[in-house]
């Protein structure tokens, strides 16, 4: 019996961790004091079947349950955690007899509040000891090998040797407050504890209700509150987050007219079961966003000084202005709901039945428009257990195709390919397509596929064909222009892409090109039987035991603008000995070159006689600091006066020259800006 207590401690830590609190909960009235009158309409209101589901490629899908119930009911939806925000997002209830419906459920941070609120707290799943602790001053009754009745102290915590297995252990005490006095027992030897108060029995079972109900932390539940009377027809619609469908296609080219076969392949994540709903499956990139509707929000609010006595501050308010009204009419928002609902709706399917592949017969998805998507509704009901995935036949029809080789300029050999043609009669969205010839060819891969739209794929590479790329290129004037002293030199680049095949095989073989556009090129030749935003396509053939050779030919123009007028005669003499420069243009330029060289050799006159005026100047400056060093009477003096004099001479006639050259080099120049800017050709 010593360890008796010990055991039921472990077994209600164990309890209290994992959320299930039977040892102490048993026996209890349940704490909620629900009447037998709600129990009777909570076990009336069974969940809803689930009729409808509608799954998007967008990760969304649309759950639709419906039924007929009577009175007030109350249904329960199981959600993910995670799709709390979409479900409360989009929750739609109708009901015509219930006026005043509502919605609960447990917030995100009910449980831990809840737990904080109550006289015992475990919130934070406590231990024994820990939980006792916290009960100071509580009046318990204790049964050991006796029963003491008195009031916690606290706990106590005690080294105690163990000779057995020569160490020490911890052994733990409960200080208690008796009639006998303070008393210290060893939980181990402890088989019963009972509060006195039930104020606090009540507060611990409500404590284990509540772990209990939340022992899926995975799960919550919305509870619907209908308060309506009477039987009906109820409907309750939601979307929440799911995995995408996804399709494969099977392609045959074996026969004339290709048979095309598409399986749209879905998972019930959900953890429910479907039976006998209505699957549909829409392709299409809705806008949608999670927004955290579920968790509460606190504002944060400032915190205001106390109003007491003082001045009121003076404030001016801005005057009132005109504010335009967003949003819609109420006549507009009934029609968007119509819309939305139009959205979801199952009329004017184009219902086709195709012949397998196999040779028999399988009834596919019906498809319709569905606002700006494209909407596929599985014919017979559907059956599918929670966390199951299945196949169901989406499309099958003969549609048009050809054949071909497909070279898109890299890679040794050709890829097998094939242009196909939607002639289904629906938009099928994006898919692997598996290929067969006979016998199983390749996979390929299709993006979305709009109706009577051609697309080429393509599923193995041609090992009997091989292939190699060479570029060339080249530049040309293709137009000289001089205006107003600028000459404009307009260049064509030609990138020349040559294609080399080697057809090994004993028959001829059709081969489309897809040739990578170059950037900013037009095509010179030859022409394209298609072009797309990336690249020009070209058809040719190649005849068996041969190479062949196919070239492509893009120009991209370039313009260079030269400024003349500022250019030296050198770089003049560069254009006019330039051969792609037609002849015209360079004999103009070579005339503006006898006019430049005209202004070279005047400027070298001006520089040449300043160059001299300037050495005389210096000299008489010189000569005028000698004379004032040796006097003016003395011989060398008067030396120095007789050659001041014939200096200021020789000065003179250099400024005369200086002039006339000026003169001379600015009528150069003259001539030859008036020549250049008057140049049209």
């Amino acid at each position: 019996m010593k360890n008796k207590f010990l055991i039921i401690f472990c077994i209600f830590i164990f309890a209290v961790t994992n959320g299930v609190c039977n040892l102490w909960a048993q026996g209890i009235q349940d704490t909620s004091q629900q009447t037998a009158a709600q129990q009777a309409v909570a076990a009336n209101a069974s969940d809803l079947p689930l009729k409808k589901v509608v799954i998007l490629t967008s990760g969304l899908a649309y759950y639709e349950h419906s039924g007929s119930v009577n009175g007030s009911v109350n249904i329960n939806l199981p959600f993910k955690l995670n799709a709390v925000n979409d479900a409360l997002k989009t929750l739609i209830i109708n009901d015509p007899s219930s006026a005043n419906p509502s919605v609960t459920y447990q917030s995100e941070n009910t449980l831990i509040q809840t737990l904080r609120s109550l006289s015992i707290d475990l919130s934070d799943y406590p231990d024994f000891a820990t939980f006792l602790l916290r009960l100071r001053g509580v009046e318990v009754e204790i049964t050991t090998s006796s029963v003491f009745k008195g009031r916690i102290l606290g706990i106590d915590y005690r080294r105690v040797s163990d000779n057995a297995f020569s160490g020490t252990s911890i052994e733990t005490y409960l200080l208690l407050n008796s009639n006998n006095g303070m008393m210290n027992l060893n939980l181990n030897e402890i088989s019963s504890i009972k509060f006195t108060d039930n104020a606090i029995n009540n507060d611990l079972n409500r404590a284990l209700d509540l772990i209990a109900s939340s022992r899926n932390h995975f799960s919550r539940r919305l509870s619907i509150n209908l308060n309506g009377s009477g039987r009906r027809n109820v409907s309750v619609s939601y979307v929440i987050p799911s995995p995408v469908w996804k399709v494969s296609y099977r392609l045959d080219l074996s026969s004339q007219k290709p048979l095309f076969q598409g399986w749209a392949i879905i998972d019930n994540d959900s953890d429910t079961d479907w039976n006998n709903v209505e699957l549909s499956l829409v392709a299409g990139r809705p806008a949608s966003f999670i927004q955290e509707l579920y968790p509460p929000y606190y504002v944060s609010r400032p915190v205001m000084p106390l109003s007491i006595a003082g001045t009121a501050e003076g404030i001016a308010h801005e005057r009132s202005v005109p504010q335009p009204v967003y949003g819609m009419s109420a006549q507009s928002n009934t029609a968007k709901v119509e819309l939305e609902s139009a959205t979801m709706a199952d009329s004017a399917y184009m219902a086709r039945e195709r012949t397998v592949m196999t040779g028999g017969a399988v009834q596919t998805a019906a498809g319709s428009s569905a606002g700006g998507q494209f909407e596929f509704t599985i014919k017979n009901p559907v059956s599918l257990n929670r966390q199951m995935s299945a196949m169901f036949p989406l499309v099958e029809a003969s549609i048009e195709g050809e054949k071909f080789l497909l070279y898109s300029g890299s890679g040794r050999h050709p890829r097998l390919g094939a242009e196909i043609k939607n002639t289904s009669g629906m938009k099928l969205p994006a898919g692997p397509i598996t290929v067969y010839d006979g016998v199983y060819a390749g996979d390929a891969l299709i993006e979305f596929w709009n109706e009577n739209e051609k697309r080429l794929i393509s599923f193995g590479e041609d090992l009997s064909v091989t292939s190699a790329v060479s570029d060339t290129n080249t530049r040309a004037v293709s137009s000289v222009r001089i205006t107003a002293g600028v000459m404009s030199i307009n260049r064509n680049i030609t990138f020349v892409k040559t294609y080399t095949f080697l057809n090994t095989d004993t028959s001829a073989k059709k081969l489309l090109i897809e040739h990578t556009k170059t950037t900013q090129t037009e095509l010179v030749s030859p022409n394209a039987i298609e072009t797309t935003a990336s690249a020009y396509r070209f058809i040719t053939n190649l005849p068996s035991n041969r190479e062949t050779t196919f070239q492509v030919s893009e120009q991209r123009p370039i313009s260079e603008t030269i400024t003349l007028l500022p250019l030296r005669t050198e770089s003049l003499i560069s254009y006019t000995s330039n051969q792609e420069i037609p002849s015209n243009v360079r004999a103009a330029l070579q005339r503006a070159v006898e006019l430049k060289r005209a202004v070279d050799a005047a400027d070298i006159e001006v520089k040449e006689i300043d160059s001299q005026r300037e050495r005389l100047i210096a000299d008489q400056d010189r000569i005028r600091r000698n004379l004032e060093a040796a006097g003016n009477q003395t011989q060398q003096g008067q030396e120095y006066l007789r050659r001041l004099v014939a200096l200021d001479s020789e000065i003179d006639s250099a400024r005369t020259g200086l002039n006339d050259a000026n003169n001379k080099a600015r009528a150069a120049r003259t001539a030859y800006e008036n020549y250049l800017n008057t140049l049209n050709i």
